[in-house]
């Protein structure tokens, strides 16, 4: 049968398979098979073992799934399990409304910077948009603020773990498209970081503009002055370098004592120890002669809550983008690190534990058995000549660069609305990519600043990964608003939330447009 005829016969398939409640993983797997007969026979299904195009397929489910970087997947998911059943998050919320109460429209902020903190740790969305949904949903409701705005403001930063490294996302295309991982994290820090502060800037001029959207809290006698954050925030800061700069110290001490050194070790000869140390010494100075014993103690009663995830962000980046551990490495020391930080705060259970391992469990399971399914369908498509059939056929109307690409954005988006990320990512990439590559260079974006290879693949990356985002909100199954609904108040229905994200969507839009046109975005940190 004809490549053709095989094509449409797997569209029909998939999304009446999908229509039937068909788990992806499975509809993906059997397609696979149907493929293969179409392609070659049935009479491979019952050929030597081993041999043939089924062993194609077999050397690509094992490929993928023995690669070392998949096994940060349950990592991540274990950390960010941990985190949703600790009180951590919920303590760097109360910290951070301190500082912003006071402000118009300062929940909807501290809910998107908490929301920036938690992607940074995690890289995990739906963990995010429940526990957004069970802290700050209520406040802000409580509040009086605009619902919509409440709700697009949790569900759009919530899905922030789609682009902030550590992304699953971007760790599932870097393993499909054989992309450095470490370059798309480097690459996604500025767009996820553009994308998250056009959400605060947009809720600072709507409450501005609609300040009855955003009423302010009664005042409190608690409430700070100015002046007063001003000192706090000066404190911690002291508090947080000085005891960095303590670590090295003893760091250094420990290495010349009792430890080897060897030649690349950093922050090990003298004068870095004298400086650390020089460092450590003016912020104890500044806090007890400065700022004052009592200041000092009350700033780190009132900020301690930001302490336990800012050490989560530099355990988990800190040694990916110091080239200290890679990814895996860096996902199991986040794990531990939030493990230690929970049993330091007395919330450790076995129970805690228990909930958390099996939740890790399901959600690792489903996304092997998507893998599974979506990667074997993805290369039987291939055997059977797909991706060039569809290359030669979106070629084939002659489009300028930007109208394939423009094609593209188009497809991820539909998809989006209908699929998971990990079927779209597993299916699609292997089709899209190989398109992409084949372009002129100086043809992609209005500058053409992409002058490698790898770069393309980087830059269509982070493309894929604002899509994503995009998808997350889109009806009718964007699975933000099936989250949040879980936690929401019974009066809040899911039209109501679908409502809530229409502005946010035109944010996302624009980014996308903004990464599209300027690919030199993604590549200031490469």
């Amino acid at each position: 049968m004809d490549i053709g005829t095989i094509s449409l016969i797997l569209l029909v398939g998939m999304l009446a398979l999908l229509a039937i409640g068909m788990p992806l993983g499975f509809a993906s797997g059997f397609l696979a098979v149907v493929v293969m007969v179409l392609k070659f026979g049935p009479d491979l299904l019952f050929g030597t073992f081993g041999t043939g195009p089924m062993n194609i397929l077999a050397q690509r489910l094992y490929g993928i799934t023995t690669n070392y970087v998949l096994v940060s997947v349950p990592l991540f998911i274990f950390m960010a399990t941990l985190l949703e059943r600790s009180g951590i998050a919920r303590d760097m919320y109360s910290t951070l409304n301190i500082w912003l109460s006071r402000t118009r429209g300062g929940i909807a902020v501290v809910t998107a910077v908490m929301a920036i903190v938690m992607a940074a740790m995690s890289g995990i969305i739906g963990g995010e948009v429940v526990l957004l949904g069970l802290i700050a949903l209520p406040q802000m409701l409580r509040l009086g603020y605009d619902q919509n705005l409440a709700v697009g403001t949790i569900c759009a930063s919530g899905s922030l773990g789609t682009m902030i490294p550590p992304s699953i996302v971007l760790i599932f295309y870097g393993l499909i498209t054989e992309t450095s991982i470490h370059a798309l994290f480097q690459a996604a820090f500025l767009p996820g970081f553009i994308l998250a502060g056009c959400y605060i800037v947009y809720i600072l001029i709507r409450t501005r503009m609609y300040p009855e959207q955003a009423p302010l809290p009664e005042p409190s006698p608690d409430d700070m002055t100015g002046s007063e954050k001003a000192t706090m925030g000066f404190s911690l800061l002291a508090m947080m370098v000085g005891g960095a700069a303590a670590l090295v110290v003893v760091r250094g001490a420990v290495l010349y004592t009792v430890g080897s050194i060897d030649e690349e070790t950093t922050l090990i000869d003298a004068q870095s120890l004298g400086v650390a140390a020089a460092i450590a010494a003016a912020c104890l100075a500044f806090l007890l002669l400065v700022v004052g014993r009592q200041k000092a103690a009350d700033a780190w009663e009132k900020g301690k809550g930001l302490v336990a995830p800012l050490l989560i962000v530099i355990v988990v980046l800190g040694s990916i983008y110091g080239g200290i551990t890679g990814i895996t490495e860096a996902a199991g020391m986040g794990s531990i690190a939030v493990l230690v930080l929970i049993v330091l705060r007395g919330e450790f259970s076995f129970q805690l534990l228990q909930e958390a391992s099996m939740r890790t469990f399901k959600s690792t399971g489903t996304i092997i058995w998507v893998t599974f399914g979506a990667t074997a369908l993805a290369g039987a498509y291939t055997i059977a000549g797909g991706p060039t059939y569809v290359a030669n056929l979106i070629l084939g109307y002659d489009l300028p660069t930007m109208g394939v690409l423009l094609v593209m954005m188009v497809i991820f988006l539909f998809l989006g609305a209908f699929m998971d990320w990990t079927g779209i990512v597993l299916l699609v990439m292997p089709v899209f990519l190989p398109i992409v590559l084949k372009m002129p260079m100086e043809e992609l974006g209005l500058t053409g600043g992409l002058d490698s290879v790898t770069l393309v693949k980087v830059w269509f990356g982070i493309l894929f990964c604002v899509n994503m985002q995009v998808s997350f909100l889109s009806p009718p199954f964007g699975p933000a608003a099936f989250y949040l609904k879980s936690v929401a108040p019974p009066h809040i229905s899911l039209t109501d939330i679908f409502r809530g994200f229409l502005p946010f969507i035109c944010i996302q839009l624009l980014i996308l447009a903004l990464i599209l046109l300027v690919p030199e975005i993604t590549t200031v940190f490469l």
